[in-house]
């Protein structure tokens, strides 16, 4: 493996390209910086990135990823109340998860409140944490779950 420090972008028919597998800081290697679009300030691209999302058919008896990355176990607690397993562990217990949740009920209705949220019941712990929905304030299955992680890993 070699290690090569770009101080100048090389321009071919106005397009510039790096082609890339692996990203390490230059003065810390699980840090990297990037420059906002204004130019003023800054963001860190490891902490900027989702460490987990998935989404999923809550609308069955047993729920189904649909797609997924950094997940491993969904677990259906009752309905519309699912903990979700990550592959890898967070840093700590205090990171944050975001989603949404919604139903194709044919109603056509664009009123209808689809709720994501926790379950205070629960406990989040670095590895596993809740998903909890619910369609106009009731339990009724939302067939369609997406779920988003951010945070420090371990």
């Amino acid at each position: 493996m070699s290690t090569i420090k770009v101080d100048t972008y090389l321009t071919r028919g106005g397009a510039s390209e790096i082609a890339i597998d692996k990203l390490k800081g230059a003065s810390s290697a699980s840090s990297i910086s990037v420059v906002g679009e204004g130019g003023t300030t800054t963001t860190n691209l490891q902490q900027g990135l989702a460490k987990a999302w998935i989404s999923f058919n809550g609308g069955v008896t047993t729920p189904v990823a649909i797609d997924s990355f950094g997940t491993s176990t969904l677990t259906d607690n009752g309905t519309g109340d699912y903990s979700q397993t990550l592959t890898n562990a967070m840093g700590n217990a205090n990171y944050t998860h975001s989603g949404s949740a919604g139903v194709n009920d044919g109603s056509g209705n664009a009123a209808s409140q689809r709720v994501y949220g926790y379950n205070t019941a629960r406990t989040q712990s670095t590895t596993v944490y809740n998903i909890n929905t619910g369609y106009d304030n009731s339990n009724a299955i939302n067939a369609y779950v997406t779920s988003n992680v951010h945070g420090d890993l371990a």
